[in-house]
Order: structure tokens, then C-alpha cells, then sequence
């Protein structure tokens, strides 16, 4: 996807070799129609799998989950990142880091919404060291569920993210993967 690719060289920002700042198009301010070619893409590629519900966590994954279940025909589900009074105890959940907030949240899902029944697309912003789909992942396999693929936006591919995923042969879809990257260098794709 080279025209993704030259979209975050321009958009994106390099802050350091691990962070790379796409607030003003993708998590923060969001460009819908973007979004909307990046959910067709998903879309596409799990066309044949029989996803019935994608899933991500909240927030900067919805819109990209939403853009993906439309693709499909499905409805999505987010982890809720704290738990709401209109939420009953009868949850599944999962304990995730967040590396870019410095801090661990206990990630909830009702059970009313995901069942042994579901095939489970995973859908995020950015994947690099895996920790929230691997709560995500937690909360599937507690469900009965059938996690057929995980798809993302940016893949970090020179931290850990993937090589989890592959390890547990979870096919990973991600739209741009990036080789390496410093502030002084930009962007490496593969």
C-alpha cells in the first residue's frame, strides 16, 4: 500500500525510534475518508473468513474497527477501558498496558456480546508490542470464540507485535509495516 505509506511519511511524526505520532490523521483527529479506504482494505483481505463480529479496544481503534465491520457486514464490539454502571458484572476481561499512556487498564467486555458462535476479527490503530491484542486475544479465547486474523493499521514490525501472533499463528493483515524508524532517518517501510 504505497499510497498509505507516502500518507504517513507526510502526516506522520517521528519522535523517536519506537514512536511515531499519527494524531493528526488517524487517533486524535481522523480522517474519515481515510478511514473508510483503510476499513474497504480490511474488508477485502477477510472477505472469505466469516467474521461475524469485529473487536477492538477503545478509542483509537473504533473508528477503524467500525470503517472494517461495515466493509463486512458485521457489527463491531470495543473493549470498554473502564467499566460503566450500565455494564453488568457478567464481563469477560483482561488486564493491558498501555505503553503510550504508561498505564494498565483492566479491559471489559460484556458477555451478552460475544459468544462460542463468533468468528473474531481484531481490528487497531497500531500494533508493536501486541499488549492489547493479546487482552483482546484473552477475552476471545475466554468467550469460546474463533479469532480468525488480526488487522492493523501501522505495524511496528521491529518490536515484538507480530512474532507473538505468528508464534501463535494468528494471521496479522497490517496495511503498512514499518522496518525501522528515527527521527533523524523518518520512515523505513517493508
Amino acid at each position: 500500500m504505497e499510497w498509505l505509506q507516502d500518507y504517513i511519511r507526510r502526516e506522520g511524526k517521528v519522535l523517536s525510534d519506537r514512536v511515531l505520532k499519527v494524531n493528526s490523521f488517524l487517533n486524535h483527529q481522523v480522517d474519515p475518508t481515510l478511514v473508510m479506504k483503510l476499513g474497504q482494505s480490511i474488508g477485502e483481505r477477510f472477505k472469505d473468513e466469516g467474521v461475524t463480529k469485529v473487536v477492538t479496544i477503545e478509542a483509537s481503534g473504533i473508528h477503524i474497527a467500525f470503517a472494517a465491520a461495515l466493509a463486512l457486514g458485521v457489527p463491531f464490539l470495543y473493549a470498554k477501558k473502564t467499566k460503566a454502571i450500565t455494564q453488568s458484572g457478567d464481563v469477560y476481561s483482561a488486564s493491558v498496558y498501555s505503553f503510550t499512556r504508561q498505564q494498565t487498564y483492566e479491559i471489559t467486555v460484556s458477555k451478552e456480546f460475544l459468544s462460542s458462535d463468533d468468528r473474531v476479527l481484531i481490528v487497531d490503530d497500531i500494533l508493536a508490542e501486541g499488549a492489547g491484542v493479546r487482552g483482546l486475544r484473552e477475552i476471545i479465547e475466554a468467550a469460546g470464540a474463533t479469532l480468525v486474523g488480526v488487522s492493523v493499521v501501522v505495524e511496528k514490525s521491529f518490536q515484538s507485535g507480530r512474532k507473538s501472533l505468528d508464534d501463535a499463528g494468528v494471521p496479522v493483515y497490517a496495511l503498512a509495516r514499518i522496518g525501522r524508524m528515527s527521527p533523524t532517518v523518518g520512515i523505513e517501510f517493508l
